[in-house]
């Protein structure tokens, strides 16, 4: 990226903003996570990280307890995971992104929990507003993640199609992808979670409107309220379609110390399943920081089905 397309954040601060593709993504330079970060330097993060929905650091030095305290700064941070039950020792809100947790999918070593596009946790009825996620082991090549800008998406959308978007509410689901009969797989059934969250969301910090259509959630019961299920497919391929066009997206090569961190207001993200066959680990660490219940364009609020809601502290 040239000199001429990095955006200073204030006359006064060191902070670089690295525009990353068109419509999503930015690096951001001079910036040490591993520092007791002043408020403006926090609120010059956010603001970058409310333009271009995901915000990425290179260079980082830090631990666990670095990046909980870093996400404390924006926000209370939840337990790791609904279902995570082995945290690392000490640190339960860190969410380990483990190869070596995940075993063998069609003869490749599964890299990622979820291999689809996805936003994180949307079954819950307040899903997380915030992740950051932070590499620790890594493939020589490969298991990058992109992001996508939901904003954008709904943006462009014909104006006709948008004002149907805004009234429907989709069905979201946490479909377990743990073994049958595993642990992970019976806690997942005693402890349902399913919510149904308006198609369009009213960010509440920037107003923008979004679609919130989650592949990874809403596949499994491909339900939107008011249609039959074969509409509701119909409707909800469409509409993941235009969430993750290409134009849409950024890709991040992620290396040693890298932190990756997004709004999952505005944001849907995949990681890429392109390193399984290398036969070598990727570990990355992630934390979430509590979110709100998302409102509709006509100000309704997503509804619970099954499931409480996920706090932090």
């Amino acid at each position: 990226m040239t000199t001429a397309a990095a955006q200073k954040v204030s006359s006064e601060s060191a902070i670089t903003v690295i525009p990353q593709a068109g419509y999503i993504g930015a690096e951001i330079a001079g910036v040490d996570l591993s520092a007791e970060l002043s408020d403006a330097v926090v609120a010059e993060i956010r603001q970058a990280l409310l333009t271009w929905k995901v915000v990425f650091f290179r260079d980082q030095t830090i631990g666990h307890a670095e990046q909980i305290a870093f996400a404390r700064r924006f926000g209370k941070v939840t337990p790791a995971h609904p279902y995570e039950e082995n945290p690392p020792a000490g640190f339960p809100e860190i969410l380990p992104i483990d190869s070596r947790r995940y075993g063998v999918q069609y003869g490749r070593k599964r890299t990622s929990y979820d291999s689809s596009w996805h936003t994180d946790v949307t079954a819950l009825v307040n899903p997380p507003a915030f992740s950051i996620l932070r590499a620790d082991i890594l493939p020589t090549h490969g298991g990058d993640t992109a992001w996508t800008n939901l904003v954008a998406a709904y943006e462009n959308l014909p104006e006709t199609v948008r004002a149907f978007a805004d009234t429907l509410d989709a069905e979201h689901t946490f479909e377990s992808r743990a073994a049958q009969g595993s642990a992970r797989a019976e806690t997942i059934a005693r402890k349902p979670l399913r919510t149904f969250h308006p198609v369009v969301r009213v960010h509440p910090e920037t107003g923008e409107r979004a679609l919130y259509v989650s592949p990874g959630f809403t596949r499994a019961a491909r339900t939107i309220r008011g249609l039959g299920p074969r509409l509701s497919a119909h409707v909800l391929d469409a509409l993941w379609e235009e969430a993750t066009r290409a134009e849409y997206t950024v890709r991040f090569r992620w290396q040693p110390g890298s932190v990756a961190f997004w709004d999952n207001r505005a944001t849907a993200h995949l990681a890429i399943p392109d390193a399984g066959h290398l036969d070598q680990d990727r570990v990355l660490y992630r934390v979430t920081i509590e979110g709100d219940v998302p409102r509709g364009v006509d100000g309704r609020l997503s509804e619970s089905v099954e499931g409480d809601p996920f706090y932090g502290s």
